[in-house]
C-alpha cells in the first residue's frame, strides 16, 4: 500500500453518503505556497514548527520525560498534560512529511523523541509522565483531572499520522500499547462508573484507530466511554459538571456548554462514533449541538466560547466582543468536527463553518513571523487595556504556560490540503478554495484563485470527471459557473453545491462577487447592538488605532452605514490582499462621569461638524501586526448625536 496515500481521516467502515465525500490522501491535494493557504503551510513549515520543537525543550516537556527515565533532574514543569505539546507537534512534523515526502527535516528528532517514550513507557503500556514523575496522584486515580487519556488521545493522533504519512509504526507500536491499556480498564467490561476522560479527545483519536487498524475493540471502547458519561461521576468542584461534558448523558444534549475545546472535542468524537454505527439518535443529536453551537453561540469570527471563567460557552446570544474569550483550540476544534459533519451529511454549511473559523479566528492566532500567538482572541481590545494575562494581551506571545495552542496550529496548518477536498477518480466536491492542484487518481484539477482576496475560482481537468461539485459560500450573491465557456447564474443544490460534468481538458470558472459589506449583529446579542461588522467574502475585517487620525480614540470612532463601504489597496505590510474603506465619524464621547445618567430630551444636540475620514478596516485575522493599540471588529453606528 502506497502509506503516504492514507487519508487524514479515513473513510468510515460503512459507505460514505455519497462518492464524492470519501476524504482524500494528504498527498491528493498540493498547496501553492504563493497564495494564502500554500503561504500558511510554508510558514508553518519554516517557523511555526521549529519554533515549536525549540520550545519543547525550553518548556520543559521533554525534560519531564526524560527525568522519569533519570536522564534529567530538572523539576516537573508545566501543566499534566504537558506531554500531549510534544504529541501534537509529532503529529504535524508527520503531516509534514506527507506533504514534503522527499525533505523531512525533523526525522532525528521523531527518532529521538520515540526512543525516549519507549523508555519511559511502564510494561504495562502507561505513559504519562506527570503521574510517573512520583510527585503527583497514581495512574488513573483522578479521571477528572488527570488528563491521561486526553494524552493518550494525541498520541494515538501523531501514531496514525506517522504511520500513515511515512508507512513506519515505530510510534503507533507505543501507542497501541498505551491504547490497549485503556481498552482494557475503560472498554465495555469496565465497572468504574468514571471510567472516562474528564478531558474529552480520546474518543475520535480511538475511532481513526480502528480505521487504521480494523481492530473493533478501539471503536467498541468509544462507544462505552461515551455511553457511560453524563451522570455525573466525576464529581464536581471547583467547576461544573458541564465542564467536564458530564451533566447530561450524550443522548439528551441539547446545547452546547461548559468548556468549549471540551465540548467541540467531544463533538467530534460522537460524530465519529455516529458514521461508523450509523446512529440515526446521534446523528439527531449532533444536529441539535450544531445549531446550538452555530446559531446561538458563535463569533462573526468562527470563534467559540464567551467567557473567560471556566473558558466557557455562555447564554445563547451571550457574545461580548470585548470579553470574547475564543480560544484558538476551539476554533480548530469546531473545524475538526465540522469537517466529520460534513463527510456525514454533505452539507455545505459545515464546510462554511469551517472557511469561517480558518480565515478569522484561527489566522488571528498566528504573528505574520509564524512565532508568536493568540491564546484567546477578542473582537475588541480598548485603547487603555491591561494587557499582563498572557489569556488576553496586547499582543501576541510566543509561548504559554499552559500551551496546547501553537501545537496545535502546527498540526492543523500541516494537514490543510486535506480539508480542501473529496471523491474519487470519477466524482469530486472541493470544499475549500486555494490555488493548487487536486489528485483524484488519472486525473488532475489545478485550481487558479487569489482567494480568499477574489471571488474567482479556476478549474482546469486533466481527465475526466462525472461529477465536479464546488461549494456556493452562504455569503455570495450573484455567483457565476462558467463551463467551457457557457456561463449561467450558479444555483447550488440542497447541500450548496453547484455540479458540472467535466472532460479532459475542461475548464471551470466559478465566479463569487466580493464587494465590501456591512454585517448587522443578531438582534439578541445586546452587546453589539447599533454596531455593525466589515466583512468581504469569508474574511472579517476590524479597525485600529493605526487606522485612525492621530490623537483620536479608537472608542470614539462611528461608521456613516448610510454610505457602502469600498474594496481597498492591499496592504502588503501586514500581508493583507485588500482591504476596505468606510466613511468613520468622530465625535468626542460625554465627558459626563461612569454613572451619571441623563434624560434623552437633555442630551447634548448632535455636533454639527463631526470629523470625517476614510476608515481603513484591514483583515481581522492580520490585527495586532502594527504595534499595540486598539481594535474593535463591531463598530458603533453613528446616527447624528
Amino acid at each position: 500500500m502506497d502509506t503516504a496515500s492514507a487519508p487524514l481521516v479515513a473513510p468510515a467502515a460503512r459507505e460514505a453518503k455519497a462518492p464524492d465525500l470519501t476524504p482524500l490522501a494528504l498527498s491528493a491535494v498540493e498547496l501553492d505556497g504563493s497564495r494564502e493557504l500554500g503561504a500558511w503551510q510554508r510558514l508553518n513549515r519554516e517557523a511555526t514548527i521549529p519554533h515549536v520543537v525549540e520550545r519543547l525543550e525550553t518548556s520543559g516537556v521533554m525534560d519531564n520525560l526524560r527525568r522519569v527515565v533519570g536522564e534529567s533532574d530538572a523539576d516537573y514543569r508545566g501543566f499534566n498534560f504537558a506531554d500531549s505539546d510534544l504529541h501534537k507537534t509529532l503529529e504535524a512534523i508527520a503531516w509534514e512529511a506527507a506533504r514534503v515526502p522527499g525533505d523531512q527535516p525533523w526525522e532525528e528528532f521523531t527518532r529521538d523523541a520515540i526512543a525516549l517514550l519507549n523508555k519511559v513507557q511502564e510494561p504495562n503500556g502507561y505513559l504519562y509522565s506527570h503521574v510517573q514523575s512520583g510527585k503527583f496522584q497514581g495512574p488513573w486515580e483522578d479521571m477528572r483531572w488527570g488528563h491521561e487519556l486526553y494524552v493518550l488521545g494525541h498520541l494515538v493522533q501523531a501514531a496514525v499520522a506517522r504511520s500513515r504519512a511515512t508507512g513506519n509504526d515505530d510510534l503507533l507500536e507505543v501507542a497501541r500499547r498505551f491504547a490497549d491499556l485503556a481498552v482494557e480498564l475503560f472498554g465495555p467490561d469496565c465497572e468504574r462508573p468514571d471510567g472516562y476522560g474528564g478531558h474529552p479527545e480520546i474518543e475520535t483519536a480511538l475511532v481513526e484507530l480502528y480505521r487504521h487498524t480494523g481492530e473493533k475493540k478501539y471503536l467498541d471502547a468509544t462507544i462505552a466511554m461515551l455511553e457511560r458519561r453524563g451522570h455525573g461521576a466525576l464529581g464536581t468542584g471547583p467547576f461544573e459538571s458541564a465542564y467536564h461534558q458530564d451533566h447530561l448523558p450524550i443522548r439528551e444534549v441539547d446545547e452546547v456548554l461548559g468548556h468549549a475545546v471540551r465540548q467541540l472535542y467531544l463533538a467530534a468524537g460522537i460524530a465519529d462514533v455516529a458514521a461508523e454505527t450509523d446512529d440515526a439518535q446521534l446523528a439527531e443529536v449532533l444536529d441539535r449541538m450544531w445549531d446550538s453551537a452555530h446559531g446561538t453561540k458563535e463569533y462573526i469570527t468562527g470563534g467559540m466560547g464567551s467567557r473567560h471563567k471556566d473558558e466557557s460557552f455562555g447564554d445563547p446570544f451571550e457574545l461580548p466582543p470585548d470579553r470574547s474569550y475564543a480560544e484558538t483550540c476551539a476554533s480548530i476544534s469546531a473545524l475538526h468536527w465540522n469537517w466529520r459533519m460534513l463527510l456525514a451529511t454533505g452539507r455545505s454549511k459545515h464546510a462554511d463553518a469551517m472557511e469561517r473559523a480558518l480565515y478569522n479566528g484561527i489566522a488571528s492566532s498566528t504573528s505574520l513571523d509564524g512565532t508568536r500567538f493568540l491564546y484567546s482572541n477578542p473582537l475588541q481590545l480598548r485603547s487603555d487595556h491591561d494587557g499582563s494575562s498572557e489569556y488576553q494581551p496586547s499582543e501576541r506571545l510566543d509561548w504559554f504556560a499552559c500551551a496546547c495552542c501553537p501545537p496545535n496550529l502546527a498540526r492543523l496548518v500541516s494537514s490543510l490540503g486535506a480539508y480542501v477536498a473529496s471523491g474519487t477518480e470519477t466524482q469530486a466536491r472541493i470544499h475549500l478554495y486555494a490555488q493548487g492542484q487536486i489528485r483524484l487518481g488519472a486525473t488532475t484539477l489545478t485550481v487558479t484563485t487569489d482567494y480568499p482576496w477574489d471571488g474567482r475560482v479556476t478549474v482546469e481537468a486533466a481527465g475526466p470527471l462525472e461529477t465536479l461539485a464546488l461549494r456556493v459560500p452562504a455569503w455570495s450573491h450573484d455567483a457565476t459557473l462558467s463551463v467551457d465557456g457557457t456561463s449561467a447564474p450558479a444555483s447550488a443544490d440542497e447541500d450548496g453545491y453547484v455540479r458540472a460534468s467535466v472532460h479532459d481538458g475542461s475548464t471551470v470558472v466559478l465566479d463569487l462577487p466580493m464587494p465590501a459589506e456591512l454585517m448587522v449583529p443578531h438582534p439578541r446579542v445586546d452587546a453589539v447592538r447599533g454596531s455593525v461588522a466589515i466583512q468581504r467574502g469569508p474574511v472579517v475585517h476590524c479597525i485600529e488605532t493605526a487606522d485612525v487620525p492621530e490623537g483620536v480614540v479608537l472608542e470614539d470612532v462611528r461608521i456613516d452605514a448610510s454610505e457602502a463601504p469600498r474594496v481597498g489597496p492591499a496592504l502588503d505590510s501586514i500581508r493583507a490582499g485588500a482591504t476596505v474603506v468606510a466613511t468613520g465619524v468622530v465625535r468626542p464621547a460625554s465627558e459626563a462621569p461612569l454613572g451619571t445618567s441623563m434624560r434623552l430630551s437633555a442630551a447634548p444636540a448632535a455636533d454639527p461638524d463631526p470629523t470625517r475620514f476614510d476608515l481603513r478596516a484591514v483583515p481581522y485575522a492580520r490585527w495586532a501586526n502594527r504595534g499595540k493599540g486598539a481594535m474593535r471588529v463591531w463598530i458603533p453606528v453613528d446616527e447624528g448625536r
